[in-house]
């Protein structure tokens, strides 16, 4: 069951708790992703929140929302990127992205299977996906005040089995939230400095959601390989001269 998006909007940007979720899931992604100079970068789910860093430098920056949750216009301040879509049936060419988000995506999806095949078909050659889910021994899973209280959480065994059976090659994992689901301010205020010692804690039982880079796998083509005869260069047809002015190539369109 997706989260309605006036919801999410609501938690991320107006209450001092959802602004410090942002804080802290950003700061775990950006050590891993500290740049997307030139890239595709796409979110899917409510992924705006963790955008907002690529969106000077990407080459191009989309936010995909699933329909059953809504949309809404991002950024305010800028051209509108954020599109409704159907969950899995992307309206993106294959291969074409080089950096993919999902938040509040993956476990709220009634189609879990089919959103990850889409997800590793959009994904170019060199790519990365990045899964941001609930611990399932968190204390945020447990907090339905929050959007991590909504959907199926996760541990961290069971995310990777189920991306790796859908073409994603686990590489790097962190977790995040290691402050309390709570909007009392001793806890907001000392949301810093439990984000510094929670890093320091294992992965698989800190933090209340876990970030997951992934890539995707390549499969080697099958078949018997076979002795190709020497190839001859081709002889140019007769009567066939030089073009009289030169010719003009079309630049393919961007994604």
């Amino acid at each position: 069951m997706h989260l309605d998006v006036e919801d999410l909007r609501k938690f991320y940007y107006r209450r001092a708790l959802g602004r410090a979720v942002q804080a802290s899931i950003r700061k775990r992604m950006l050590e891993l992703w500290p740049e997307a100079k030139g890239q595709t970068v796409v979110g899917f789910g409510f992924a705006v929140p963790l955008l907002r860093p690529y969106l000077a430098d990407a080459r191009r920056t989309i936010a995909l929302m699933p329909g059953p949750q809504g949309v809404m216009a991002w950024p305010k301040d800028g051209h509108n990127v954020s599109a409704l879509i159907e969950e899995t049936l992307w309206p993106l060419e294959t291969g074409r992205v080089d950096k993919l988000i999902l938040l509040h995506g993956l476990e709220t999806s009634e189609r879990p299977a089919n959103l990850l095949d889409e997800a590793a078909r959009v994904l170019g050659p060199g790519g990365k996906a990045l899964f941001v889910v609930p611990n399932r021994a968190g204390l945020w899973s447990r907090n339905d005040r929050t959007p991590f209280g909504f959907g199926r959480p996760y541990t961290l065994g069971q995310l990777e089995t189920q991306i790796r059976a859908h073409g994603f090659e686990p590489e790097r994992q962190c977790a995040a939230l290691f402050l309390p689901p709570s909007e009392k301010r001793f806890w907001l205020k000392s949301g810093r400095m439990m984000e510094r010692v929670g890093k320091r804690l294992p992965t698989m039982i800190a933090g209340g959601v876990f970030l997951v880079e992934a890539s995707k796998r390549v499969r080697a083509g099958g078949g018997s390989l076979s002795k190709r005869a020497p190839r001859t260069a081709a002889k140019p047809i007769e009567g066939l001269g030089e073009p009289a002015l030169p010719l003009r190539h079309r630049v393919p369109t961007d994604l």
